[in-house]
């Protein structure tokens, strides 16, 4: 069984909101606005974006490694560049909150929410691809096909499936009556999930009309995803309040059956997927993290003086980052 061992620990002016990895480097965004560069194995730390008292709320980094990109209330959209940090592309945007973003898997190509549309910028040629109307709200989550192929974007009524081969072509919708608030895709993208407003999540097998259905959550889905093995079926976990449940396909696919994973006592903050099928991590309101690996509790994590916010994996599952609620951020080694 891997473990988890105290490598660095640093302190951001607020709690910490977003952290996505590089190569080597981790970035980490506050709720002061501020963006940092940070090398754990040796302690360096370079500043992409100094405070600005307005929160950013979603960070991301591209599959190249090559570009990285933020957004949050204050109206604006940084994308950089990890080579060269001091280019800075700035896109403004008035008084959006853009809370959702999310980079091509294999083009540096990042879409992110403005009210009920959805803007594509291509990182590489500073210009629009594409802006798409969601139209019945705002957009309350997207999420790119694996492949690269399309894009799903969710709000009230489902969720929209736009093309990438044809941006003015109809999307392919996926309605229900509720607001659809998470989506995920497996990582072949043969399955696709939407948790929903109305305490409810839906599986569609990419291409059949009609979804799996769960219900019966305490409360909304907060966290959603796949988990995948080699020469395993694809499993699904989800976290609603105190809870954290992994879906299985039955063998006659008539339905996925729940297994609960009972550990927490208070809401299920965040979730994250070891990214070579070896476990996972799950924090809570008590404060710690626990490190799961084949659906069992392994290792409980300390480091937060009130709960940890955020969490992320490196690439190759080399370290695990956690943010908490007063702005210290702990990564750990992987042994």
């Amino acid at each position: 069984m891997n473990s988890l061992i105290p490598l660095a620990q640093t302190q951001l002016q607020e709690y910490v909101t977003a952290l996505a990895w590089g190569d080597r480097h981790l970035l980490a965004a506050s709720a002061a606005g501020e963006v940092y560069h940070i090398n754990p194995e040796v302690g360096e730390q370079l500043i992409l974006q100094t405070a600005t008292d307005q929160s950013l709320t979603i960070l991301a980094v591209a599959s190249d490694r090559q570009w990285w990109a933020a957004a949050g209330e204050q109206g604006r959209v940084l994308i950089g560049s990890l080579a060269h940090p001091e280019n800075l592309q700035v896109l403004h945007y008035g008084s959006h909150w853009i809370d959702q973003l999310a980079w091509h898997p294999t083009l540096p190509w990042v879409a992110f929410s403005l009210g009920h549309y959805v803007q594509i910028w291509d990182a590489a040629q500073a210009d629009v691809i594409a802006t798409l109307d969601f139209a019945a709200s705002s957009v309350l989550a997207l999420a790119w096909q694996p492949t690269g192929d399309a894009l799903a974007v969710a709000g009230y009524g489902g969720v929209r499936v736009w093309s990438a081969k044809d941006w003015d072509a109809d999307p392919q919708e996926l309605g229900f009556m509720s607001a659809a608030v998470g989506v995920a895709w497996s990582a072949t993208g043969e399955y696709f999930a939407a948790s929903n407003m109305d305490h409810t999540l839906f599986v569609w097998r990419w291409g059949d009309q009609y979804p799996w259905q769960m219900q019966g959550f305490p409360g909304k889905v907060r966290n959603l995803h796949w988990l995948e093995t080699a020469n395993q079926a694809p499993q699904l976990l989800s976290s609603s309040q105190e809870g954290i449940i992994l879906w299985h396909l039955s063998e006659d696919e008539s339905g996925w059956q729940p297994q609960v994973l009972d550990l927490h006592r208070g809401t299920v903050r965040a979730l994250s997927i070891h990214p070579r099928g070896q476990g996972f991590v799950s924090s809570g309101d008590e404060g710690w993290l626990c490190y799961w690996q084949q659906t069992q509790p392994q290792q409980l994590l300390q480091g937060a003086q009130e709960y940890f916010t955020t969490l992320a994996w490196h690439p190759k599952g080399a370290y695990l980052a956690a943010g908490g609620t007063q702005g210290e951020l702990w990564v750990w080694q992987t042994s």
